[in-house]
């Protein structure tokens, strides 16, 4: 279960390990009615060090209960990032004829005879639902004599050419490649080449299908590629999306793909890769990110333990006004959670501040609607001397999440700032979503058309909110929060 003890900054419905260090989200994939999350892992610091896996399970992606260590370094190296699925029809010939979850993963070391880092993708296997695991006799099953960034492998099952598909992180472009049993593969095609942000090296790839706007007979292909933080990228880490096509052999890109498109506009939502193996019946796509930026990921203010999971997020595609657009929402499991504080409508921006007065929340939700035009800005997590903003301009078509007064800042001159992006004025309200917790702010606007994710750290006692217009008479045709309330 998530902690909820009174430590400085930890998230109340966040992830976050005991103690620690973690980065990427690993290994998601859901069975025996149970979502695993691995995760990159250092048990013994608070910074990037050796990598594990670390694991956790969940019945509800609320709810975590952290397990044991999955996968220690060995003799092949540290565990970087990769996938796990379920071998339901037993190609690996690990399980007996039975269905079982195979992880594939990068080993990560130094080759000596070259005197440079390598990179090589191995297995591992669990009998027991996921609670232990055996690494591969035969491991490495992949590597690449020349590159050396070859890493971060995505593992899917392809139904319509009955094959097992790879999709792995190779520096500025992503490779793909085919098996019959996971321990074999051959290269298929590469991709990244002319499109896309180059920014920084490309990590932690995902490619899957949706349905657009939910008609079955329109399928597209959807590829998340994360960019590593550079020095001359004041933004660091961030998640780009493709749209387009999938043979099983080429992912070919539709012409929209050629401008970049950010999973996310904040600055810490990074690495976020999909759970494999959810049931058809369900038929969700669900993805999580780790909740930091390279940019200043080992310095962030914490103590116990550093780094947090994104809110897990539903993705959809639907055909709005600029095109077919990659939308996400929180998932259903968080609505449970809420405990009703405050439920207004049609009312003004004066009628809310009066009632805003009263509040001290710390961990929260809000839910707004107001008309297309308007300007406001919220005030959260506020004291005598610190606040993040949230707001929206209408005559520009903005929504930005302002941390520079949102608390401690000093670790690193590129965390303060005023994050900002455009939404498409496509219908006749403005609909945001907040998730305000701890230490960060997850703003959903338009039903999930553009996402702003920011980690803050105020002082405790920061529990103030406010709204604040240009207009005191501005309507707003709802405004709720709830609080939230793990189980």
């Amino acid at each position: 279960m998530i902690i909820q003890s009174q430590e400085k900054y930890r998230p109340l419905y966040h992830f976050t390990p005991q103690q620690g260090w973690i980065n990427d989200p690993n290994g998601l994939v859901y069975f025996n009615d149970e979502y695993h999350l691995f995760f990159q892992y250092h048990p013994d610091g608070t910074t990037w060090g050796p990598m594990h896996w670390g694991h956790a399970i969940s019945s509800d992606l609320v709810n975590w209960q952290e397990q044991s260590i999955a996968l220690a370094p060995d003799e092949y190296g540290t565990i970087f990032s990769g996938s796990a699925v379920v071998d339901w029809h037993d190609s690996t010939g690990f399980f007996g004829g039975q269905a079982g979850l195979v992880a594939i993963f990068t080993h990560h070391d130094h080759n000596h005879e070259l005197d440079r880092a390598q990179q090589r993708q191995s297995l591992a296997y669990s009998l027991d639902a996921g609670r232990t695991w055996i690494k591969y006799q035969c491991n490495p099953v992949l590597e690449h004599k020349e590159l050396i960034d070859f890493r971060d492998p995505k593992v899917f099952w392809h139904q319509a050419t009955e094959q097992w598909i790879m999709i792995l992180a190779c520096g500025q472009t992503v490779h793909l490649y085919r098996s019959p049993n996971l321990k074999e593969w051959t290269f298929l095609s590469e991709f990244g080449e002319g499109i896309g942000s180059h920014d920084g090296v490309w990590e932690c790839p995902d490619l899957f299908p949706l349905v657009v706007d939910g008609q079955s007979a329109i399928t597209k292909w959807v590829m998340l590629v994360s960019i590593g933080s550079s020095d001359e990228y004041i933004e660091g880490s961030r998640t780009q999306y493709f749209i387009g096509d999938f043979d099983g052999t080429t992912f070919t890109p539709d012409a929209s793909s050629y401008k970049v498109r950010w999973l996310d506009y904040g600055r810490d939502h990074y690495a976020g890769v999909c759970w494999s193996d959810i049931p058809a019946e369900d038929g969700r796509r669900i993805c999580i990110g780790w909740m930091s930026n390279w940019k200043y990921a080992n310095l962030t203010p914490t103590e116990l333990w550093r780094g947090a999971m994104s809110l897990p997020r539903e993705l959809t595609l639907e055909q709005r006004a600029q095109g077919i657009t990659l939308i996400q929402q929180p998932v259903q499991e968080l609505l449970p959670m809420r405990n009703t504080i405050l439920s207004l409508e049609h009312v003004t921006i004066a009628d809310i501040q009066s009632k805003l007065n009263t509040l001290l929340l710390e961990s929260y939700e809000i839910h707004m609607t107001a008309d297309i035009h308007s300007q406001f800005a919220l005030k959260l997590r506020t004291s005598q001397h610190q606040a993040t903003v949230v707001g929206y301009e209408g005559d520009k078509g903005e929504i930005y999440i302002d941390r520079t007064d949102s608390g401690d800042h000093h670790f690193h001159p590129d965390f303060a700032g005023k994050h900002i992006a455009n939404v498409h004025q496509d219908q006749s309200v403005i609909d945001l979503r907040i998730y305000v917790d701890r230490s960060s702010i997850e703003l959903f606007a338009n039903d999930g058309q553009v996402v702003i994710t920011d980690l803050i750290f105020p002082e405790p006692d920061a529990q103030g909110l406010d709204i604040q217009s240009l207009s005191q008479d501005l309507p707003v045709a709802s405004f709720h929060i709830y609080q939230l309330i793990p189980s």
